[in-house]
Order: C-alpha cells, then sequence, then structure tokens
C-alpha cells in the first residue's frame, strides 16, 4: 500500500513544499500520554485522530508519534519487538494507516520514531540468538562477547549503560550454563544490533520503505550518533562523555574532543547517507531529524550535511540556563556551525526525555548536560517564575531561524511532575539506579484536556479507567478546555506565536541579526520588519531602548508579548516582546 503525502500549501511563503521542513513547527506526540480513545487508561491512535482538529488549530505542520510499535515496554516502546506493526494496546495498522490519510487531510505531516541502536529482547531475532547458541548466526546481528576474567566472569569491558550498572549481561543457557555476555547501552531488554553486519542494515532499509509506502513523512532516529562502536570494543578508561564542561575564567567551556569507543563515531555517517538516498527516492522526498547528543556543534552539524539527515535536535539550546550570555552562546554556535553545511538550526525546548522548562527554569540556573528530575530535586523552586521563564522561551524559540518542537503539554505550561509515587513509576532508571533516580515519567503523565473528570478528559466520556501515570490534583487550570479563549494563557501565547509565525515572511528559516542592547537583553531583527526582544535582566526596558538598537523603527507595532506591558510599552523581567514595522497587514490577526 502506497498513501501520497500531502503538498500542502506554503501560506504565500514561497517556500517550496521539498523544504518544509527548513521552517516546520513539529508537535511531539508521546502516544502514551496525548490522548485516549478506548477508556483504558491508555493513549492510542485513536485518541491521536480524535484530537487531531486541537493541533490543527494550534497552528503545527506536523506530527512526530514516539514508538508504536509492538513491544514488551520495557522502556516505553522504546524495544521494538516488530518494527512493520503497531503494538494492540494503541491500536491497529490499519487505524495507524487512516491516522496518516486523515492528518495529510487537514494539511498535516507526520513522523514517525525509528529505533536502530538496539531492539527488544522479545524481538525474534534476539530470540533465537539466545535458543540457537553461541553458533547462531543471529548472534551477529547483535553484540554477544565473551567475558574476561577466569571462567568470563567479567564482562568484556567497562561500558556503562545509560539507565546505570554496567552495559552487559551474561546469557544463561536452559541447563544453567554461563555462556557469552551481550551488550546494552541502556537497559538490558534493549540488547545492541551490530551495524556492522549488512543483514541489520538491509533490514532497516525495508522498514523505511515499509512506512514510506504508507505516506508517513519521514522519522526521528532515536540516539543517532550510537549506532557504530570502535573495532575490538577498548574500554571507556577513566574518560567521560558527554565529556563534562570545565571551569574556565568564571565561564564553563567544552574540553578538547576525543574519540569515544560508542558514541559519535564517524563511521556511523555511511548509514545515514544510505538513508537519505531511500528518503530523496520518494516524492515529495522524505526527512530525517536526528537525536544526537553530541555537545560539540561542529561533530553535531556533520550529521546534517547535504547527504545525510535534514535536521537534528539542538540540545545545547535545550540544556542552556537562563541567561542571556548562556543562551547567546548557543545560538551564536548553533547558527554559524549549521550554516557551514547549509541546513538549518532545529529548536527544542522540552521532549519526553527532559524535565520540563517550566519546573527547570524554577530553579537557579546552571547548565547541566541533561536536564533530569534528579537535578530539579536538589534546588527550591519558584514555579511562577517558571512559568514567565517558559513563556518567555517559547517567544524566543518561536523567532529564532529554522525549525522548532513543541512537546505535547509544553503549551499548556504544565510543569514536571515531582511526586508521582513509587509504585507508579515506569522508568527503567528508576530500579536501574538502585531507586536513587525517579527518572523521566514526570514529564509523561498524560495531558489534561478539560477539567470536569478526575482524568481530566484524558480518556472518552463516559470511561473510568484511571490514566497509566496518576496525574496531579489542581491541573484543571491547566487545561486545555480551561485554557481555550482565555485571554493571556499560555496556550493562547502559543496560538498566537504559531499564527503570526505562518503569516509573517520574516519567521521561519533564514537570517537574523542581533541587536546592540544591554548585557541582560538579548534583541534580533529579521527581515523584513520584524524583531525580538528577550529581557533576562531584573529591571525593565522600554520602548526607546529598542528603538534606539533598531534605527528608523520608533513607530513599530507590539505583534504578541509573553507578559502585559505597560502603558509606556516597558517590558518587564523576564518577558519577551516581538515587534512588527513592515507595512503589511497585521500578521497578528486571525486568519
Amino acid at each position: 500500500m502506497r498513501i501520497p503525502s500531502p503538498s500542502a500549501p506554503s501560506d504565500g511563503d514561497g517556500v517550496s513544499d521539498n523544504t518544509w521542513w527548513r521552517s516546520a513547527v513539529i508537535y511531539q506526540i508521546y502516544i502514551r500520554s496525548f490522548a485516549d480513545g478506548n477508556g483504558d487508561g491508555v493513549g492510542d491512535v485513536a485518541g491521536i485522530r480524535a484530537r487531531l482538529p486541537y493541533v490543527v488549530d494550534l497552528g503545527v505542520d506536523a506530527i512526530w508519534i514516539n514508538p508504536w510499535y509492538p513491544s514488551p515496554m520495557a522502556d516505553a516502546g522504546y524495544d521494538v519487538a516488530d518494527y512493520r506493526d503497531i503494538e494492540p494496546v494503541f491500536g491497529t495498522l490499519a487505524e495507524a494507516e487512516a491516522l496518516i490519510r486523515e492528518a495529510h487531510d487537514v494539511g498535516l505531516r507526520v513522523l514517525l520514531d525509528i529505533v536502530p541502536n538496539h531492539t527488544s529482547d522479545q524481538h525474534p531475532w534476539f530470540c533465537a540468538a539466545l535458543a540457537d547458541g553461541p553458533d547462531s548466526p543471529m548472534r551477529d546481528r547483535y553484540v554477544f562477547r565473551d567475558g574476561r576474567g577466569i571462567n568470563g566472569d567479567e564482562p568484556p569491558n567497562d561500558w556503562q549503560s545509560r539507565f546505570g550498572g554496567p552495559a552487559w549481561r551474561r546469557v544463561t543457557s536452559a541447563d544453567g550454563t554461563r555462556g557469552q555476555w551481550y551488550l546494552h547501552l541502556f537497559a538490558p531488554e534493549q540488547p545492541d544490533l551490530d551495524w556492522e553486519n549488512p543483514e541489520v542494515r538491509a533490514d532497516f532499509e525495508r522498514t523505511l520503505r515499509f512506512w514510506f509506502d504508507r505516506g508517513v513523512d519521514g522519522f526521528r532516529i532515536d540516539v543517532a550518533h550510537s549506532l557504530i562502536k570502535e573495532a575490538g570494543l577498548p574500554d571507556v578508561g577513566d574518560e567521560r562523555w558527554p565529556a563534562a564542561r570545565i571551569e574556565l575564567d568564571g565561564r564553563l567551556v567544552r574540553p578538547p574532543w576525543h574519540p569515544h569507543p560508542h558514541w559519535d563515531r564517524d563511521d556511523v555517517h555511511d548509514i545515514y547517507r544510505a538513508w537519505r538516498k531511500i528518503a530523496d527516492s520518494y516524492q515529495p522526498p522524505r526527512v530525517f531529524v536526528s537525536e544526537a547528543w553530541v555537545d560539540e556543534p561542529a561533530r553535531l552539524v556533520r550529521y546534517v550535511r547535504s547527504d545525510e539527515v535534514h535536521t537534528t535536535f539542538n540540545f545545547n539550546y535545550l540544556t542552556s540556563p537562563w541567561t542571556a550570555a548562556d543562551l547567546r552562546e548557543a545560538i551564536d554556535e548553533t547558527l554559524q556551525e549549521h550554516a557551514s553545511v547549509g541546513a538549518p538550526a532545529t529548536w527544542v525546548l522540552a521532549n519526553h526525555d527532559v524535565a520540563r522548562e517550566v519546573s527547570r527554569y524554577a530553579r537557579a540556573q546552571r547548565r547541566t548536560l541533561e536536564p533530569s528530575l534528579s537535578l530539579l530535586l536538589s534546588s527550591g523552586a519558584d514555579f511562577d517564575l517558571g512559568l514567565r521563564r517558559a513563556r518567555a522561551a517559547a517567544l524566543l524559540t518561536l523567532a529564532l531561524p529554522g525549525s522548532a518542537y513543541v512537546y505535547q503539554g509544553q503549551e499548556l505550561g504544565l510543569p514536571e511532575v515531582e511526586d508521582l509515587p513509587e509504585e507508579a513509576l515506569r522508568d527503567p532508571t528508576w530500579e536501574r539506579s538502585g531507586h536513587t533516580d525517579r527518572g523521566r515519567d514526570g514529564c509523561r503523565v498524560p495531558i489534561p484536556w478539560s477539567g470536569g473528570r478526575p482524568d481530566y478528559g484524558f480518556g472518552p466520556a463516559g470511561s473510568t479507567a484511571e490514566p497509566w501515570l496518576p496525574q496531579p490534583r489542581g491541573w484543571a487550570p491547566l487545561s486545555v478546555a480551561a485554557q481555550t479563549g482565555r485571554p493571556g494563557s499560555m496556550l493562547e501565547l502559543y496560538r498566537a506565536a504559531l499564527r503570526i509565525r505562518r503569516r509573517h515572511p520574516a519567521l521561519g528559516d533564514g537570517a537574523m541579526t542581533w541587536l546592540d542592547l544591554p548585557p541582560t537583553v538579548l534583541g534580533f531583527r529579521r527581515e523584513p520588519g520584524f524583531a525580538c526582544v528577550v529581557n533576562f535582566g531584573p529591571d525593565p526596558i522600554t520602548l526607546a531602548d529598542v528603538a534606539s538598537a533598531w534605527p528608523g523603527h520608533l513607530a513599530a507595532r507590539m505583534l504578541l508579548s509573553s507578559e502585559p506591558l505597560s502603558a509606556e510599552a516597558v517590558v518587564p523581567s523576564d518577558a519577551a516582546v516581538w515587534w512588527d514595522s513592515s507595512d503589511r497587514s497585521d500578521p497578528a490577526s486571525p486568519e
């Protein structure tokens, strides 16, 4: 079956349909927690289909759906047992195909998640590898090795799992005999594939075509930097990766880059060149976005060279503290390095793996390599301040050149749920860390749709099932129903910003120029006639301050602000404002 992709209108901005991804805003759907269509307490395909009008009304260009494949759910679907079907809890393949068609009918493109580093331990390949013993050709598709030490009782090397503990598990035969070890850089239920094996590469290419033929417009590539391992699997030793930043002259700087035996290996790019050829063979061409936690910008943009993936998540921006200096550095580095390969930047504030930005910004600001709940809990929080900063961050992000992602609930201003009961925690990090790291469940709690029921409208009318993760009391004011039409709500701020972004010719892909403003303020202009100003300092700034840095634009009109402005057009602390000085019709007005 081959379902065509949409040929969505370009809204008069002259952007080719084939380059839609350079300016797109993509909405991330964590399927378990978006909407429950059948009343069992778990989000599903039916829930997405029912809520498509909401996504369209928000004003985004595409949706990205986290893994929906058959899975034992050891890691929330990132342990895939079959890449070419749908997990029964989520629905059927026929329902998925219907969703793709319906999304295209309303002008939304659809991206899926692909998980190439590892499979589930219930995947038929791995089951055969265990059942058939050490000589099984299926073991060549994974990373099996003999152990070190007496009787092979020690792991083959010192590699550590991202979820805690050694990255190796030893196989025990049915007769109790201890055998080889297999590699799992994540959970033990997620054995790593050996991407030097041509059968692995060929099968994933078949998977790409399977979904492309069904109309899927692209893929987000999970841990895209991890597929290739150094020959011989040498010890990591005392090196740390991602490399910890070091303090120098009062600033955190990167240490010199050095190769790592299983992250960001040069040979991984050959895989994505082959994938790009497949994507380009379709009309319209399909697209990829990589999840590559690579701290060095010059290394990161190697993934978005013209013959590899199209975009890559910008985690340096996500992990930057809420200060003008840190964010300007992240923005400058990103734009400079992406320009060197002709790729657009991709901006992201949140996703299903990191603590929500409202809660991050509510704390004292410091740079972290991967914002987590365990780090948040070590300091006090001012959630009103966090929400205020998150509102300003939304306008900053959507004004920057390139594409952007919005994680479900981000547009509602949801905070991290920091007090989930221990018995409710599902993230494997909780168990693997010996109950010291609560993991990522706090950003995965089902979102609230309305305030009239205990599940906040997560399930269908009449449903009595409890959501798979408990929702906090007091979320009714944050629900979609409560925020819709309410002036000043986070949801209406996002809707207005996305409406302006779609209509204003200065926004999306392109260039920007910094304005000369005080060091606690970030301001930039984009042509024609657009400026964004964000005040990070304690003192307000005025339109006159902006006009002095933007000559000839004193009569600029305010398009949108994250906080109410005074009659003197004073921009308060932790607020952002969009201005327009063009002579075109008001891009802020409803279409």
